[in-house]
């Protein structure tokens, strides 16, 4: 496609490829006349403005010259010194001239840009290049085999590349090797072509034709290969281009055959040596392939012959060409439209006219218009440029994975030969902080070293809050919390109670003094800065009225202290109202308070209260603060949301802090709260999924995949454990006097004493309180149970209704607990709720223990039934099948009437399964056993719920194993994962086990491998 368009009649030559903007320099062509017979001659240059919609280019500078020219030549030199903006534009002329411009000063306007000029050469200079390696080196052709080689530096002195050579004829061609520095190579019109070694500074061989018609018209070597070139010919009888190999001289490599004439100027791509252009005598220009000698491309040209075409060094996909029709083009060979008729001729003939009326008639001529032609659509190139092509690519995957490719050049000597094409797969880490810190959290997941992980992060934190707030959670994993949360606030018991016994002593040793010198008023005013408010009323009493009467008013004056507020919410126990109104820069002695005075009932949420207040503050140091009261409150909600506001979200390190605390948090209240599922919401998952991304992309996805619900049920779980149950899930229990029914209405024993296969839960024996003192015992005093139930319980094997029905006598003096309140039944005391406050477990069970805090359910029985629920979960003597309805009633206090109604009993229906094929019997049998094991080793009702869980969904992998529909590769790893397991290798295990999941199909596995993980992390947990 024409992109501009130059008007003159002209030899060319590109700025180099470091210049920008593009120009074209265009000097008068020398033994050519235009229209007009002119027979000046000027050096112009001209802007490549791609931007601009009109073939015109701009003109930037003139040099009007006394002769015209052979041959131009651009080269860099120069270009980063200040003088040589630039570089330096070679002419050749026509009486022997080798002439220096600078090309700034012609565009700058100046008049002395003439630089340097020699005539050294006979004859004119129709061959000029500059050395692509050493730009200040220039080679010039002449008459007579003249080659000279000019160093811009020093341009007075100058070398010959050889003698001479036999016979004398002109150079019409030079041109220096592309891959090594010191060849060089010219060629004459006679076909005769020499390559000289500038080393040795002789010729080192010849090259031509055998039939002798070859006359030489272009030369150029190619881009990649160092031994070979092509020869353009110029006669009409010969219009070929040929490409010689130096190592076979004997004839040429490749000849292209496409003109129809003589090939005049030729032009070799250096961005694409896929591209070679020529121009002949027979109008064409054509685009080849020398590795093919296929036409590529034919750009549309004049009805002249073109005398010269070059490649635009900055911009591959432009050239230019120069025809005798007095026209320079410039052309893209990337395809397009193009508009044929350019309206600028048009215009100027009818600016030759003007607007005379040359009828006579009135009128003026009408703007002359040529006719408009169809714009017409030129075909690309059949396979993109080499400049276009992606040389390289990469694309990053799942798992940290960087896929990238690189298109291997083809060979040089075989360029038609395929080339391999490789993809690299590699591994990007870029947190390696991030992963060593991960790895080692997950290593403290797996040893349970939970304490001696947090003891590390306090030794190592880099300040003090961080220091402190690992020391709360570390007190989290430890007895007595509420204690050594104290002492972290600045309160030991042991160091006040000695600076109270020293104060003691001191104020009673100036009470005695006062009182022995007689001085009532002083030893009332001593009573009262020591806050004996009972003895300095009494010594006023004996000083007499005015002093009683002053010591009042002191009182009065002093009773609406904070102090007094402290003393009546001690008595009162209205905490929260202190945590609403207390200032919080004393947000420490508030905390203490409730550390000490608090229920485990309501210390969460007073705890979650005043972090609430810390946050809503605008005080950065208060918000931190906060922290410490979420991790009090075991509020992993809450800690994420205050720490996520404080620290920086896209900080990998950062969410890697949190994740730590957030998991010591979580294994806290495991161990001291009720067993249930983690707690967790929006924010929580929010960072967790965040992290397992994280994790992911760094490519450890083993430890990714530990981070994941185990089954797609928690995904959608909402249900926090630390919220109190829905009025279903709860026991029947009141606050009022009634709630000594449960006294009175004979108690469970414990699972040991049943039959194994008959009952499945147990409860621990209901409190019994006596009826001399139903009333809440004192603060200090501790409730305590009964350690026998208030019945003997039926031996093993017994059935259940030979319980005695009725009741043993009432004794006054028997041990009693005081009612429970309303929280009982839930105690969420956070991780810090001391033993003392828990309710101990019944004394001889060795069933599964029950949730702190829950209270039995008080059963009426039949004959042949039993049912209990207890806190949501239901046990049952199978004698048959009945429900039992619980109403209170009040009329019937203290006891509770029960009815019961008999259920339809439907007949199960009977499965008849396969036996497990014997070769695979082991792998049930492993499992099952495995499972035993680990029931037996846990201490945790939240573990043995896991591991019965798994031990039913297991079935689902015998279910295959039996129908034997399960593929060789699983089969294989499940035998594997025996073998580790007989020999105690929980972690090899493992790892065959992620293998497993990883190269198998997904809803093959996903039945039983989850489960399988479950089994073997707990194993590996408990080291059975």
């Amino acid at each position: 496609m024409k992109l501009k368009e130059i008007n003159r009649t002209a030899i060319q030559s590109w700025s180099p490829a470091q210049h920008h903007p593009v120009y074209l320099a265009a000097g008068t062509s020398a033994q050519q006349l235009d229209a007009s017979f002119s027979t000046t001659a000027s050096l112009e240059i001209f802007e490549l403005d791609l931007a601009e919609p009109s073939l015109d280019m701009k003109l930037r500078g003139a040099y009007s010259s006394s002769h015209g020219y052979h041959r131009l030549a651009w080269g860099p030199h120069g270009m980063d010194e200040e003088g040589l903006p630039s570089g330096v534009l070679i002419a050749g002329g026509e009486n022997g001239d080798v002439i220096l411009y600078d090309p700034a000063k012609i565009i700058a306007g100046d008049s002395d840009v003439v630089i340097a000029q020699s005539n050294k050469h006979i004859g004119p200079v129709r061959a000029l290049e500059v050395h692509s390696f050493q730009t200040n080196l220039v080679a010039s052709g002449g008459n007579e085999s003249e080659i000279y080689i000019w160093d811009l530096n020093n341009f007075g002195s100058l070398m010959t590349p050889g003698p001479k050579t036999q016979p004398l004829e002109d150079i019409s061609c030079v041109a220096w090797n592309r891959q090594i520095q010191h060849i060089l190579a010219s060629a004459s019109p006679s076909g005769r072509t020499s390559i000289w070694d500038l080393r040795k500074n002789d010729l080192i061989i010849k090259v031509s034709d055998h039939s002798n018609r070859m006359h030489c018209s272009g030369l150029e070597w190619n881009p990649e290969v160092a031994t070979q070139l092509v020869l353009a010919s110029e006669d009409d009888r010969m219009p070929v281009i040929q490409i010689w190999d130096l190592r076979f001289t004997t004839s040429p490599l490749k000849v292209l055959e496409n003109h129809t004439r003589g090939v005049l100027a030729m032009a070799w791509s250096l961005a694409d040596p896929e591209l070679l252009l020529s121009c002949g005598k027979d109008n064409r220009i054509l685009c080849w392939n020398p590795n093919t000698a296929e036409v590529l491309y034919e750009l549309p040209t004049s009805t002249r012959w073109c005398f010269d075409i070059q490649w635009c060094p900055r911009n591959p996909a432009v050239l230019s060409a120069a025809a005798f029709d007095g026209h320079i083009s410039v052309y893209s060979i990337m395809g397009g439209s193009s508009q044929v008729v350019s309206q600028t001729q048009a215009d100027t003939i009818s600016m030759s006219f003007g607007n005379m009326d040359p009828f006579g008639m009135g009128q003026t001529l009408p703007p002359l218009q040529l006719p408009q032609a169809s714009p017409y659509t030129i075909t690309p190139l059949k396979k993109p440029p080499k400049w276009i092509r992606r040389p390289v690519g990469a694309s990053f995957a799942f798992g940290g994975k960087l896929v990238s490719l690189e298109n291997i050049k083809p060979s040089p000597q075989h360029p038609q030969q395929p080339t391999a094409h490789v993809v690299h797969i590699s591994q990007v880490i870029t947190e390696t902080t991030f992963l060593e810190r991960s790895a080692q959290l997950q290593a403290t997941l797996a040893a349970g070293s939970f304490t001696d992980f947090c003891q590390e992060k306090i030794d190592a934190a880099q300040n003090e809050f961080d220091k402190t707030v690992w020391s709360f959670l570390k007190v989290n994993l430890e007895n007595d919390a509420r204690g050594k949360y104290l002492e972290l606030l600045g309160y030991k018991k042991e160091e006040l109670a000695a600076k109270v016994r020293l104060e003691m002593n001191r104020m009673d040793g100036l009470i005695t003094q006062a009182l022995l010198t007689g001085d009532f008023q002083g030893a009332m005013e001593l009573c009262l800065h020591d806050n004996r408010m009972a003895d300095s009323i009494i010594l006023a009493i004996a000083g007499g009225a005015e002093l009683l009467e002053k010591t009042q008013r002191k009182y009065f004056t002093k009773a609406p202290s904070k102090i007094t507020k402290l003393i009546s919410a001690v008595v009162m126990r209205d905490w929260r109202d202190v945590l609403q109104t207390c200032e919080l820069q004393n947000w420490k002695e508030a905390l203490a308070a409730v550390m000490t005075y608090a229920q485990p009932d309501e210390f969460s949420s007073l705890c979650d209260l005043l972090g609430c207040r810390l946050e809503a503050v605008e005080d950065n140091t208060l918000q931190a603060q906060a922290c410490l009261c979420y991790i009090c409150a075991g509020n992993m909600e809450k800690l994420v949301s205050c720490w996520t506001r404080a620290q920086d979200r896209h900080c990998p390190l950062s969410l890697q802090d949190l994740v730590e605390k957030v998991l010591m948090l979580r294994q806290a209240v495991e161990q001291t709260q009720k067993p249930g599922p983690s707690a967790g919401g929006f924010l929580l998952g929010e960072r967790m999924s965040q992290y397992v991304s994280l994790l992911a992309s760094q490519g450890s996805l083993t430890t990714a995949i530990a981070y994941l619900p185990q089954n797609t049920e928690q995904v959608n779980d909402t249900h926090n454990p630390f919220a109190p149950q829905s009025a279903s899930e709860c026991n029947v229990h009141s606050t009022d006097s009634n709630s000594t029914i449960f006294s009175l209405l004979p108690a469970y024993p414990p699972a040991s004493q049943y039959n194994p296969g008959t009952l499945q839960y147990s409860a621990p024996p209901p409190p019994s309180f006596s009826s001399s003192s139903p009333q809440a015992p004192a603060p200090g005093f501790m409730p305590q149970y009964t350690q026998q139930p208030l019945y003997q319980p039926p031996t093993m094997g017994q059935p259940l209704s030979s319980v005695p029905p009725s009741h043993p006598p009432f004794s006054p003096t028997s041990s009693f607990s005081p009612p429970l309140s309303s929280g009982a039944f839930f105690q969420h005391g956070g991780p810090g709720s001391p033993a003392s406050y828990m309710l101990p477990p019944p004394t001889g069970s060795s069933g599964t223990q029950p949730d702190r805090g829950s209270a039995p359910l008080a059963i009426h029985q039949s004959s042949t039934t039993c049912q209990y629920s207890v806190r949501g979960v239901t046990g049952s003597v199978p004698t048959s099948q009945y429900s039992t309805m619980i109403h209170k009633n009040s009329s019937l206090n203290p006891c509770t009437v029960i009815t019961v109604q008999p259920l339809q009993s439907i007949p199960a229906e009977k499965v008849t399964k396969k036996p497990i094929p014997e070769e695979h019997q082991v792998l049930k049998n492993t499992f099952e056993g495995l499972i035993q094991k680990c029931l037996a080793a846990a201490a945790n009702t939240q573990t043995k719920r896991k591991l019965d869980d798994a031990n039913k969904r297991l079935e689902a992998l015998y279910d295959k194993l039996r129908e034997q529909t399960l593929s060789l590769a699983i089969v294989r790893g499940l035998h594997n994962m025996v073998q580790c397991i007989e020999s105690h290798s929980y972690m090899e295990s493992l790892n065959i086990h992620t293998h497993i999941v990883s190269s198998s199909n997904f809803s093959e596995t996903s039945a039983f491998m989850p489960v399988l993980k479950v089994v073997l992390t707990q194993a590996n947990k408990l080291g059975v």
